[in-house]
């Protein structure tokens, strides 16, 4: 609680610094389920007590570049439902995610990973495109923000680019297809 007090003061400077959204980065959840579910959700609401702005937290399978096994599913992450946090950060391309799960987070934003940073090949707008349809059938598209799956600084600079070019054309792809569903609108 001591370390939650000390993220608490360093989220509040940071929007009093003039953040639009600060983002808390968590590998303990995942990594440690059992002593997550016991308290890590009272321990994030702490770190988050009282902050005023939006907020966000990462939960990490660790960098790709350093953790190469994924497993396919989150041990810790209904459980944020609980959370005060606006927005859920997650890897589903590298692990391949079932998606289903985020039926269970339907209050939250949810920034959904679509960019494999293991990998060095640069996904073609459509494999981007797949992976954001994938959640579709559980989260309302109003409540996807599509991320890479973590940070890119292990990927040389030239391939983080062109990831994040594919990303934003495969988010496009998939706004079209749901404005024709719409009729149009966006």
């Amino acid at each position: 609680m001591d370390y939650a007090t000390a993220v608490n003061e360093e989220i509040k400077d940071l929007f009093a610094g003039g953040a639009d959204v600060v983002q808390v980065d968590e590998p303990y959840l995942q990594a440690r389920p059992a002593k997550a579910k016991q308290y890590g959700v009272q321990v994030l609401n702490h770190a988050l007590n009282g902050v005023i702005g939006t907020t966000a937290v990462h939960i990490s399978f660790g960098y790709a570049a350093v953790i190469h096994q994924r497993p396919s599913a989150y041990s810790f992450l209904p459980e944020l439902k609980a959370a005060n946090v606006q927005q859920i950060s997650i890897e589903t391309a590298q692990s391949h995610l079932d998606c289903e799960v985020l039926a269970e987070l339907s209050t939250k934003t949810i920034l959904l990973g679509v960019l494999d940073l293991a990998d060095m090949t640069v996904e073609a707008p459509a494999l981007v495109a797949e992976r954001i349809r994938r959640a579709l059938p559980y989260v309302d598209a109003k409540k996807i923000v599509v991320a890479p799956d973590c940070g890119l600084k292990y990927l040389p600079r030239d391939v983080a680019f062109q990831k994040m070019r594919a990303m934003v054309e495969g988010a496009l792809v998939v706004r079209s297809e749901l404005s024709l569903m719409r009729g149009g609108r966006s």
